[in-house]
């Protein structure tokens, strides 16, 4: 495995470092109704691009229970 012939100062290291620290903003776009959101992604709605790509999300009821009593 190589190693470094020399040692690198504190200086040198810590300022590789330290440029990585920013974050980039993440795009955003509007769309038709003025809303904010990420560009090539789908909607919470299920639209990309107008168009429904993906139905709304649906609650399943799992099994009734009668008089409400649970874990008998």
């Amino acid at each position: 495995m190589p190693n470094p012939k020399r040692k690198h100062t504190r200086s040198r290291r810590d300022s590789r470092r330290s440029a990585n620290w920013k974050l980039e903003a993440v795009p955003l776009s509007k769309d038709k109704d003025g809303r904010w959101h990420r560009p090539h992604t789908i909607s919470a709605d299920g639209y990309y691009n107008g168009v429904l790509v993906r139905p709304p999300k649906t609650k399943k009821k799992g099994p009734q229970t009668e008089g409400g009593e649970e874990g008998k």
